[in-house]
């Protein structure tokens, strides 16, 4: 029964976000505990902060999955920005190397970048977003930095992992820059 629910959750997911979610499938049927636990794993993931921080919670998101996959895993947080209204202008500029000029976004997506390699820029990015968007919205953003490679690291990890493609954003087509 548990099983059955939770494929019935993938297969939802799936049909939302037009994502392949055959690695979701693949652990289900090998365990269902683990199952259980990857289907948890969004209470953490999507903890998107005050609603007025909600393009740096994006912007976190994005530059963590797309330090660990330029690919599908990035569509799908590109998806959820814009389900969300996320400026479309600011996605793309962070995902063609500029966020420097993708404002709320980019400033998001710099935080996760700075995180994840502990660049000397953490501490004023840091308190950049907790000045603008006080306490909650610095957890949300580090909850996002943190958790946005889990997904391209675990399908690769199973054998799931995909080559880079481009992405689409609203009518755009952006070639994914590749981070160094």
């Amino acid at each position: 029964m548990i099983r059955a629910l939770l494929k019935m959750g993938a297969q939802r997911f799936a049909q939302r976000y037009n994502y392949d979610t055959g690695f979701m499938s693949d652990i289900v049927d090998t365990s269902t505990a683990a199952g259980l636990r990857l289907s948890t794993l969004s209470l953490y993931s999507q903890f998107r902060g005050p609603k007025q921080a909600r393009d740096v919670w994006a912007g976190a998101m994005l530059g963590s999955t797309q330090e660990g996959d330029c690919g599908p895993c990035v569509q799908l947080i590109v998806d959820m920005a814009r389900e969300a209204h996320v400026p479309a202008k600011q996605i793309a500029l962070c995902l063609e190397g500029n966020a420097l000029g993708a404002g709320d976004v980019g400033l998001g997506y710099r935080f996760a970048q700075a995180a994840i390699a502990d660049t000397p820029d953490l501490a004023d990015l840091r308190e950049a977003i907790e000045t603008r968007f006080g306490a909650t919205a610095l957890i949300a953003a580090s909850f996002a930095a943190s958790s946005g490679r889990i997904y391209p690291v675990l399908k690769r990890g199973l054998g799931h992992g995909q080559a880079c493609q481009s992405v689409q954003i609203d009518s755009m087509t952006i070639q994914v820059r590749q981070q160094t």
